[in-house]
């Protein structure tokens, strides 16, 4: 583009870059970018291919109304669309112009022009066979080429530039860069750790198909390819390490954030299932992070009521106004970086919801059915319900609806620590199976429910048998192909969901069996979330549980107690009282109080994951 821009120029003609790289994919970016239109313009589109959202406006709206004599170039890895070769008008103006390979003296000339001596340039230009990307490297890398060699092109190049940086931290920044959406300082060292990640960001931002964007630093998409499919192939041991790293750091990040930072992190994660066959075609990766969902506005409901009747009908568009006018906070908005509503969704609170609400809904009524046959929620828990999802032009398929309704069921996911139970409603359950089965929500067929004469589909998932943390390594082994949805919890003993009163009856019992390998193990609580997700099981959680008592020295009265009977038993009760030197009735009333105590600790942490 730099040559076309100065040939402009030097014809005396004004010219306007845009590079979609810079700036986003939204009619007033791309307006703002070139200003003012005047006679004779020349305007270069560059990296067309992250400017394919406005596509459709760039064709029909903006460039028609450009003067007359106005030359525009568009320079992009995909070819023009269906709609540019078949619309008469742009057809007769249109000269599509494939990018080969330079030609010899043309690679020569780059080649100089990068400071390559002339001794190097003729292997260079033997070797790259004139590949502009593959020059680019050879001009910045310094590397000895020998012509005869002929293997893969760029991975070749990559795999050798990665050889010659300075150390393997380097190396290691730089296949992280490649795994990650975008790379900050800070992520950086979330994920590599180490006080020379400062130097190890500068070293990064300063190689050749390293980009910087508002959001962070990312290498060129061919780079990224290369890079991150040459580090699995050559140590997959190693890409699974940093494929875990990169997660943890993001989930963490999502975990503590809010609003914008919240939603990027949430883009972020998604980003990591980019290779992955199921879920690379379920959503739109060159879309990710354009859009953003938020609250409704006054204005937005009708719209969006207008969306459902059009794609499901007035029966659902008048449930989705009983939702909405019940649980307004429930819903979602989607809108474009114009500003423009496209789209939204519905996430129920059906633990809030009354009775007659929940009777009023087919879907909401057979997903409560469901829970209380399969796991009735406990004080304290939550059941979510993604009731309505859809994009004004897409209704459920692929598209950007589709990334935030993704980044909406992740968040709820993630951050609702008391989470039990949460539904998915789907209209078309065969387009959505492999996706849903993949993320480890089981299909329901007593939750599929009928509105307005169309059956829809329900994936469920018991966050009680299947903690976070079990779903975690699950995707964790997913997105890098080592676990296929056949391979499903189903093959580990179910986790067990207590009532609060069967929760506590099984903490005494354990207390009592504390030095019993297995009576122990026989114990239900040793398959509750509390146990299986403690370090150590459920010897090692009631010990944290004890130790809990300590905290407070009002009550290590309580935990003396309960560690003579239990932890390091006596003989017997009396013999306890008398080694606690107290009264045998005092002893009962301390021993008591601390098994309650216990009792209560274990239980937030099984209701809710937290002390």
């Amino acid at each position: 583009m730099s040559v076309f821009a100065e040939l402009a120029t030097e014809a005396g003609r004004p010219v306007a870059r845009v590079d979609g790289r810079a700036i986003r994919a939204v009619s007033h970016g791309i307006s703002g970018a070139v200003g003012e239109p005047v006679p004779g313009l020349v305007l270069l589109l560059d990296t067309y291919e992250l400017l394919e959202p406005v596509d459709e406006w760039l064709r029909e709206t903006y460039l028609p109304s450009l003067p007359a004599d106005t030359l525009v170039v568009i320079a992009g890895r995909n070819p023009p669309g269906p709609s540019w070769l078949t619309d008469p008008g742009w057809r007769s103006l249109l000269a599509v112009v494939p990018l080969r390979n330079l030609a010899p003296a043309e690679s020569r000339e780059f080649l100089a022009a990068r400071g390559v001596p002339d001794d190097r340039q003729e292997a260079a230009v033997a070797f790259t066979h004139g590949h502009p990307f593959a020059l680019a490297l050879v001009a910045g890398a310094n590397l000895p080429l020998r012509p005869e060699q002929e293997p893969d092109l760029v991975r070749a190049l990559l795999s050798r530039f990665v050889d010659q940086v300075p150390g393997p931290r380097h190396r290691a920044a730089l296949e992280t860069a490649a795994h990650l959406r975008v790379t900050t300082e800070e992520l950086l060292a979330d994920t590599l750790g180490g006080d020379d990640v400062p130097q190890l960001f500068d070293w990064l931002r300063g190689l050749p198909f390293v980009e910087r964007g508002r959001h962070g630093l990312y290498p060129h998409d061919l780079a990224r390819e290369v890079l991150d499919a040459d580090l699995r192939w050559r140590n997959p041991d190693g890409y699974r390490r940093l494929h875990r790293a990169s997660r943890e750091a993001l989930i963490d990040r999502a975990r503590r954030t809010q609003g914008a930072a919240q939603r990027e992190a949430f883009y972020d994660v998604l980003y990591l299932h980019r290779t992955s066959p199921v879920l690379g075609a379920h959503y739109r990766w060159e879309t990710l992070g354009q859009a953003t969902a938020g609250p409704l506005t006054a204005r937005d409901w009708g719209p969006i009521r207008a969306m459902v009747e059009r794609h499901e009908g007035a029966d659902s568009a008048r449930i989705a106004t009983h939702w909405y006018e019940r649980q307004p906070a429930a819903f979602s908005a989607y809108h474009d970086a114009d500003g423009v509503l496209f789209g939204f969704d519905a996430t129920l609170d059906l633990h809030e919801a009354g009775e007659a609400d929940i009777a009023a809904d087919p879907a909401t009524r057979a997903a409560v059915e469901v829970a209380r046959r399969y796991g009735p929620t406990r004080a304290g828990e939550e059941m979510i319900y993604h009731r309505y999802f859809l994009g004004r032009d897409t209704y459920q398929d692929v598209s950007s609806a589709t990334n935030l309704f993704a980044t909406g069921c992740c968040r709820h996911w993630l951050t609702r620590t008391r989470l039990a139970w949460s539904f998915v409603a789907v209209a078309d359950p065969e387009a959505y199976d492999d996706l849903l089965t993949h993320m480890n929500l089981r299909a329901q067929p007593e939750a599929a429910f009928t509105v307005g004469g169309r059956r829809y589909g329900v994936y469920t998932h018991d966050w009680r048998a299947e903690p976070l943390l079990t779903w975690y390594e699950l995707m964790a082994g997913r997105e890098l192909g080592d676990g296929a949805p056949a391979a499903s919890t189903a093959d580990t003993p179910a986790l067990v969901v207590l009532s609060q009163p069967e929760f506590r009856t099984a903490v005494r019992r354990a207390l009592r069996d504390y030095t019993r390998d297995d009576a122990l193990a026989a114990n239900p609580l040793s398959r509750s979330r509390v146990a299986v997700e403690a370090s150590g099981g459920l010897r090692a959680v009631l010990r944290d549980a004890a130790d809990a008592l300590r905290a407070n020295p009002r009550d290590e009265k309580l935990f003396r107690a309960v560690h003579r009977t239990y932890l390091e038993p006596a003989a017997t009760q009396e013999l306890a009282a008398a080694r606690l030197e107290l009264p045998f009735s005092t002893y009962r009333a301390h021993l008591t109080s601390g098994i309650e105590r216990i009792a209560e600790w274990l239980w937030r942490r099984e209701i809710s994951g937290i002390e």
